[in-house]
């Protein structure tokens, strides 16, 4: 080891081993930001100010600054963790923010699962909260209301707010809150700035699109459920729609992710379900379209996919496509360009090799997307292309499903026929 090497390896040892902190990138915002966009974005790159709750525990918890809220400053409580450091070979940790969904909290057993991964791993709580140690952090009763905490995320602070300055509204602190978890996390020592990610489920989904967006420190995201274009089939398009004309629109304009979307400059994998009571198929469809052509994309959609955190957290595809993007490990399938001729359908591979198995999903159903039913039909795979018969004529939306051999699972971008 030559000596700028060893003067740099000790520096690296002794920063990781006494905690010190790391000056954050600054965010760069897109071009293709609207001149609406609300967030400070300069301000939001800083590491707030924090202090540790418990720091002698595997998984650490903490309170960082946040936005101020009814004239007050206040608190966001977050769970954070890393793996070991090794004294004799230090190195920085990927990181990856971990954002919750409506009703839920700062959950110590996701930051627990990536950690095992080998991430330093932060959630934190976006409604003003703080989970009841030691108890069920998925029933709300366990958790205490912060004195200093912001705006919950109940229907009165995520829309009803609009009508106030936006310093009332939880679509405003949340967003701001996730960058301002990232932007402490880049400060810690032990985690490579270089190489984060974010993913949030359902309303942190929703969070991550936009995030994504505003935030391109971010090498990697992956909204689940979440999308963009709710004020078009969704659960809560009549929650923007019954909101006076003047009132939706500046909801729309400010907080919708299909604003931000088009700014997104880094990878995206979007993570759903057929039946998604909350974000249904036609949003979800727009909201992978408006991400830029030149942004690499890729998606997953799971027939009859459950709605809930553990389920959003547990496939297996999330963590691939974070690795491959942070860590250059094997890319997951991506199927491209699915055509339909007469009475054959078909798709090319970007993996060919690694792909195992392929079927057609199709419904014929145009009414509610929680109930619509699906079909399936399987596909023949031929080096790099995917083919086989049709769906019926009266079809209205079909896609196609591809297994690798480990057994993760990818999709063609939705082909509608209406």
């Amino acid at each position: 080891m030559n000596l700028f090497r060893h003067i740099k390896f000790l520096l690296l040892l002794c920063a990781l081993v006494s905690g010190h902190l790391q000056a954050a990138e600054p965010i760069k915002p897109n071009s293709r930001l609207p001149k609406t966009t609300p967030w400070d974005l300069k301000e939001l790159s800083k590491a707030p100010k924090f202090e540790w709750v418990d720091q002698n525990s595997s998984i650490k918890s903490l309170m960082y600054r946040g936005l101020d809220y009814q004239e007050k400053p206040t608190k966001v409580f977050a769970y954070y963790g890393s793996p070991k450091v090794d004294p004799t070979n230090p190195s920085r940790f990927p990181g990856i923010v971990l954002v919750h969904g409506g009703g839920g909290t700062a959950f110590k057993e996701w930051v627990e699962l990536w950690v095992q991964k080998g991430y330093a791993a932060i959630a934190m709580d976006l409604a003003g909260f703080q989970p009841v140690e030691g108890k069920n952090p998925h029933d709300r009763k366990n958790r205490t209301r912060l004195a200093e905490g912001g705006p919950n995320q109940s229907h009165v602070e995520k829309f009803d707010a609009i009508k106030s300055d936006i310093s009332e509204h939880w679509c405003y602190h949340a967003p701001a809150n996730v960058i301002l978890a990232h932007s402490l996390i880049c400060s810690f020592a032990e985690v490579d700035q270089g190489r984060t990610a974010v993913t949030g489920i359902s309303w942190g989904g929703y969070l991550t699109c936009i995030v994504a967006g505003l935030d391109n420190r971010f090498e990697a995201a992956v909204p689940v459920y979440g999308c963009g274009f709710l004020d078009n089939h969704s659960v809560f398009e009549k929650s923007i729609t019954k909101l006076p004309p003047k009132d939706a629109k500046r909801w729309m304009q400010l907080y919708d992710p299909g604003q931000y979307l088009p700014a997104i400059q880094m990878p995206i994998f979007f993570v759903n379900g057929t039946n998604d009571f909350a974000y249904w198929l036609s949003a979800y469809q727009k909201s992978y379209e408006a991400v830029p052509e030149s942004t690499p994309r890729n998606i997953r959609i799971k027939v009859n996919m459950r709605h809930s955190h553990p389920t959003g957290w547990a496939p297996q595809e999330i963590a691939k496509f974070i690795n491959e993007k942070l860590n250059h490990t094997t890319a997951l399938p991506l199927v491209q360009s699915p055509v339909m001729k007469g009475e054959r359908i078909s798709a090319e591979l970007s993996q060919s090799a690694l792909v195992k198995t392929a079927v057609l999903q199709y419904t014929t159903d145009d009414g509610p997307n929680p109930e619509r039913k699906w079909y399936s039909i399987p596909l023949k795979i031929e080096g790099r292309k995917v083919s086989g018969k049709a769906p019926p004529g009266n079809t209205k939306i079909w896609f196609i499903n591809v297994t690798d051999e480990t057994g993760a699972m990818t999709s063609s971008p939705l082909m509608r026929n209406l």
